[in-house]
């Protein structure tokens, strides 16, 4: 049964508990909320913190605090992706009955020697599950879809047609699983996120079809980059200064296409927010995948400590 989409707009921020939040995060956390109030919505926050072995301990408590610092705040509680997984347990058994899903034993090396992406080997093999990761049969592809910021964007079809992990060999449930189930649940009726996930974005809205829920609008955008690498915390890019958000701040609108007043620098969180969220203008925003971070260009920008 088709699930009705909502009529109030609804946005969010799913961070990974892996380390600290960075100025890449700070754009992406940014920029959706700007969107959400610029809209008259609610902003919620998910902490995606499906994935152990990566998580740093008391992270989550420190991105709840750093945005707080910033004056992003969110609506409602945070969701923690670690007490849902009863319920995508109860996706995945409703597809296996369903004949949706299948376990498969290749391994990246094996994957890798075929050409990349993964060639169906195991879905007719009925194999057992144990040691096994388990698979969503692909049987309505998507190839491409419209970004509100970056257009039209297609993928390889290689990539959309194939069958891809939705429970990992370890257990663990996929990010392409979670996150759709999640943005599903709670409404979202816009992701906000960085470009470097776009590719995956085909492989969610096939996600949401099949669930019968209605698809939100996507807005990708652009990473920030320096000396060739995104920022990311897997890069070692600073952490954000709690203690001094103003600076900070002002340079993630000035990213972001807008043109905080020069007078508004290092001003408090709440009031360069009330400026942003009266000025925003999603049309000013760089449509490309990254900018490129050149103190040269700009004296706007403190040089991350990078690598």
């Amino acid at each position: 049964m088709k699930k009705t989409a909502p009529d109030r707009y609804t946005g969010r921020f799913a961070p990974s508990p892996s380390g600290p939040l960075h100025f890449g995060s700070l754009i992406a956390a940014l920029g959706s909320y700007l969107q959400a109030r610029s809209n008259q919505g609610q902003w919620l926050l998910r902490i995606e913190d499906l994935d152990p072995p990566r998580e740093v301990p008391g992270a989550a408590d420190d991105i709840l605090r750093t945005l707080d610092a910033f004056g992003l705040y969110w609506d409602g509680t945070p969701v923690y992706q670690s007490q849902r997984h009863d319920y995508y347990r109860a996706i995945l058994d409703d597809w296996e009955k369903r004949g949706l899903t299948y376990h498969c034993h290749c391994t990246r090396k094996m994957i890798s020697a075929s050409g990349g992406f993964y060639n169906g080997h195991c879905r007719e093999r009925a194999l057992p599950a144990r040691n096994a990761a388990v698979r969503l049969q692909m049987n309505q592809p998507v190839y491409g879809f419209h970004d509100r910021l970056q257009g039209t964007v297609s993928v390889p079809p290689a990539l959309a047609e194939e069958d891809f992990i939705v429970r990992r060999r370890d257990g663990l449930y996929a990010y392409n699983l979670a996150v759709t189930v999640d943005d599903a649940e709670a409404g979202i009726t816009e992701v906000v996120r960085g470009a470097d996930l776009l590719e995956p974005t085909v492989r969610q809205i096939a996600l949401y079809r099949l669930l019968g829920s209605p698809e939100p609008h996507w807005l990708h955008l652009p990473l920030a980059v320096y000396s060739g690498h995104k920022l990311s915390k897997q890069n070692h890019a600073p952490a954000l200064d709690a203690r001094q958000p103003g600076p900070a701040l002002w340079q993630a609108l000035h990213f972001l296409g807008q043109h905080p007043p020069p007078a508004l620098f290092g001003a408090e969180p709440a009031e360069l927010l009330s400026w942003a969220c009266q000025c925003w203008r999603l049309e000013q925003v760089p449509p490309g995948p990254h900018i490129e971070l050149n103190c040269a260009d700009s004296s706007h920008f403190q040089r991350p400590a990078l690598l």
